[in-house]
């Protein structure tokens, strides 16, 4: 091993979330460096919309909500039902707010927008209907010019060669906005395909790290290659940010089988790196058995996409029969996928998307434009088509009775707009995301009416119109969310509780605050930049 002659005051491993973290660290003078295992920055967060679920922040003061933390820490309270995670829960609402109003001050940053999006647990106290959730603005690539090549691309440009265009949103502008901030205080250095090998360890204390520089370019995190391995010393601390451990096959295996990770739609090279060194060094660990599970619809490339909910047609299981609102919040959903798989001899993974012709005109399939159209999906046989719901139901192997049985009663529900079963179509989330509610014109903006809808309810649609079409959900993911036990300051905590001396892990890489529940929109990435912001506070040796 070679022993590097430079060092850090701070270290960050990984390059999605912790990469704010990174910039809050260098732009107090800091000397910080970030280590991303492969060859572009933005890890899982560059294929999400980065919603941040930051209630109280200045973004929802400019929309006329007001402070509203209290009524979202009445919330966090009853929805997670946690009282071990209480100190996190505060913790994380303090630093969100302060966070967004230090990342204003940047012209990078520029200024974030309220996203209406519901509160997941609509029944509980103190849940918002208009949400909390915070997105960045849209950057034009052209401000970006060299550096937009290393920013990781959204997954339906890595999977199906989608051309996002000349502007980034969501994940990508928030990781190029982070990125140029970073770089621009001029105490920050990016390293590129560098893995995590180990931590080190001095006198009970984290003092650095061991990495292997050079030895995996191809993004796929399996560590091909020959690289260099070298010592990096950080004064002030290490911030793991990498990630979870959903790519990990042996991970996956041992503690959320029969999931073993194909089916997820986190980074690739997210393989518990961070998870492994952290253990190495005597962590204590949490929520492994857990993840931010979504229903995933598989395309005709044989893998599943982030599904977030069904504006028509139902969903089965082995029996033929339905299981689930589903349009329920997607963490819910895939949850539920698992939960019944495991639990009622039943088989539901895959469950089955079944739908008519009238719900293919109306909505499509996949996401438009980025993923094939229906011809592909058929050749392919991830959509299957039937003149009759007998012919559907041999296809997927599913009893032909029960199918009939549940879209006739299906069906009822269509006609009288009331989904008895599993309430579709009732829910602020419902009737938000699926865009139920008609509209007025709008001239401004040249923007028509919406029409007032053909059926009671347009989120129930009578299964009736031949031919009839299936494709599969399988229950995917957006990432593990057990990892590394932290406390209040982002520190990682050994099995008694003391903290691990200069260790700190944010985003996946750490036990989630939110415990076994996913309160709203932008609650993942939102910890990944509010306890990265708390452990550099806490490296600082400051409170702002």
């Amino acid at each position: 091993m070679s022993i590097s002659e430079d060092a850090y005051d701070v270290i960050v491993v990984g390059s999605g979330g912790g990469l704010v973290g990174a910039y809050v660290a260098a732009s107090r003078g800091l000397r910080t460096l970030v280590v991303e295992k492969t060859d572009r920055v933005g890890g899982t967060v560059a294929y999400s919309g980065a919603g941040l679920w930051f209630p109280g922040s200045a973004p929802l003061g400019r929309a006329g909500l007001g402070d509203d933390v209290e009524e979202a820490r009445t919330y966090l309270r009853d929805v997670v039902d946690d009282p071990s995670r209480e100190a996190l829960q505060d913790a994380y609402l303090a630093a969100g707010v302060r966070l967004i109003d230090e990342l204003e001050q940047n012209p990078w940053f520029r200024s974030f927008v309220h996203g209406p999006v519901p509160d997941y647990y609509a029944s509980s106290p103190g849940a918002s209907p208009t949400g909390h959730t915070v997105f960045p603005p849209p950057l034009e690539v052209t401000e970006l010019g060299e550096r937009r090549a290393l920013v990781r691309d959204c997954l339906p440009t890595e999977r199906f060669g989608f051309d996002e265009g000349p502007v980034l949103v969501g994940g990508r502008a928030l990781i190029g906005r982070a990125l140029s901030a970073f770089l621009e205080t001029g105490n920050g250095e990016l390293r590129l395909n560098t893995a995590l090998e180990s931590l080190v360890v001095e006198n009970g204390r984290v003092t650095g790290v061991e990495v292997v520089s050079g030895g995996d370019g191809d993004g796929d995190g399996d560590g091909d290659g020959d690289g260099e391995r070298v010592r990096i010393r950080a004064g002030r601390g290490v911030l793991l940010a990498a990630g979870g451990f959903e790519r990990d096959r042996e991970l996956r295996e041992k503690h959320q089988s029969p999931l073993t990770g194909e089916w997820s739609e986190g980074a690739p090279a997210n393989t518990g790196d961070a998870l492994r060194a952290g253990v190495a060094v005597g962590a204590d660990t949490d929520l492994l058995d857990e993840a931010w599970f979504v229903p995933g619809l598989v395309h005709p490339d044989g893998l599943p996409l982030f599904h977030t909910g069904t504006r028509g047609g139902i969903w089965v299981n082995g029996a033929g029969e339905r299981f689930v609102n589903e349009t329920r919040p997607y963490d819910q959903a895939g949850h539920e996928i698992v939960r019944l798989h495991a639990t009622t001899g039943v088989r539901h993974i895959p469950a089955h998307w079944v739908f008519d012709q009238r719900q293919l005109d109306r909505d499509g399939i996949g996401f438009p434009p980025a993923t094939p159209g229906p011809e592909q999906w058929l050749a392919s046989g991830a959509l299957k088509k039937a003149g009759t719901l007998e012919e559907l139901a041999r296809l997927i192997d599913v009893p032909f009775e029960g199918l009939k049985r549940t879209v006739e009663e299906f069906n009822g529900y269509a006609r009288t707009g009331v989904d008895e079963r599993f309430r579709r179509g009732e829910t602020p989330w419902d009737r938000m995301f699926h865009h139920i509610v008609p509209f007025p014109a709008d001239p401004r903006q040249n923007i028509p009416a919406k029409p007032a809808p053909e059926w009671p309810n347009p989120l129930l649609l009578p299964i009736d119109t031949a031919p009839f079409y299936a494709a599969a959900i399988v229950p995917s993911d957006i990432g593990t969310k057990g990892g590394l036990r932290i406390d209040a300051q982002a520190r990682v905590l050994r099995p008694d509780g003391r903290p691990i001396d200069g260790l700190y892990a944010t985003g996946n890489t750490a036990a989630a605050m939110s415990g076994r529940v996913y309160p709203g929109a932008g609650t993942p990435i939102g910890s990944s930049l509010a306890f990265g912001y708390l452990a550099v506070l806490d490296m600082a040796g400051t409170t702002d």
